[in-house]
């Protein structure tokens, strides 16, 4: 089966109409347009032969075409059963190969069960704005890092993931990702690099895995008390700290031993000194 022209927003409506499929807003799916910004994309991902990647939403494959003809090994996470059908015909010799395959549903649902298989050494995804930071965030917090992660997000989403302590951006999802990765801005992206044209902005961003990787006594503990310290942003950090413990003598003393001012809000508190907190809470 012939690819469609991945330039054309013109030509991208045509093969879908012909199909009888439609874009469906509730996945979140844009499609990126501008062959200059894919390329841009793909080149960082430093793709060797036979590299394993994961591509998260391939759409009708314009990135997923230019990681095959590179070399790579490519498993694809899509939940649009049309979508699915046009790219098993479009990548048909590759999957012949054993070089390409296709992963039915939600990714959320269905990374984990893969991964039993075989780690990836490449994450990659254009990621629907309803499901990015959630996908980050799970697979940090099941304590997985992948040699190296480009995503294209929505823009407030990848302020987030940079922002640092004191920042208007700063978040649990802010802690989350600079504790598990270095991440570096790639290019900004406005409404006209996609079709159907999104009312945001995107960010491509380059995510490394720490080479000093701050650790901690108990990731799961760690993971579970930031979320709780950031669980009610107008509430100090011992208010927050005492919901998630029940014991507002405890949350005191543990505050008191880390040296953080119960005062404090967590949007204030670096990541070195939340994870300090969480091991004085686990040696007690």
């Amino acid at each position: 089966m012939i690819h469609p022209d991945y330039n054309s927003a013109k030509n991208l409506k045509e093969i879908l109409d012909q199909n009888g499929f439609s874009m469906q807003k509730k996945f979140g799916q844009n499609f990126l347009i501008n062959p200059d910004a894919r390329k841009k994309l793909i080149d960082c991902l430093d793709i060797n032969e036979n590299t394993k990647f994961w591509e998260i939403g391939p759409g009708l494959g314009a990135m997923t075409s230019e990681i095959l003809e590179r070399g790579a090994d490519l498993t694809v996470f899509e939940i649009d059963r049309g979508f699915i059908s046009l790219i098993s015909e479009f990548f048909k010799p590759y999957a012949e190969k054993n070089k390409f395959r296709i992963i039915e549903g939600d990714v959320l649902k269905n990374w984990k069960k893969e991964l039993e298989k075989e780690k990836p050494d490449r994450l990659f995804g254009n990621l629907p704005y309803n499901i990015a930071a959630s996908i980050i965030a799970d697979t940090i917090e099941n304590h997985i890092r992948f040699d190296k992660c480009v995503f294209t997000v929505q823009k407030e989403v990848a302020q987030r993931m940079c922002a640092k302590a004191g920042s208007e951006d700063y978040s649990s999802f802010s802690v989350l990702c600079n504790w598990a990765y270095d991440i570096k801005p790639v290019l900004d992206l406005n409404g006209n690099n996609f079709w159907p044209k999104p009312n945001v902005d995107s960010r491509a961003v380059i995510m490394t895995p720490k080479e000093n990787f701050p650790c901690c006594k108990e990731p799961e503990h760690f993971c579970k008390l930031q979320r709780a310290l950031f669980s009610s942003r107008r509430k100090n950090v011992r208010n927050n700290l005492t919901g998630f413990i029940k014991n507002n003598d405890k949350a005191l003393e543990y505050l008191k031993k880390a040296q953080i001012d119960p005062t404090l809000r967590a949007e204030v508190l670096s990541l070195e000194q939340i994870l300090h907190l969480s091991d004085i809470m686990i040696s007690s």
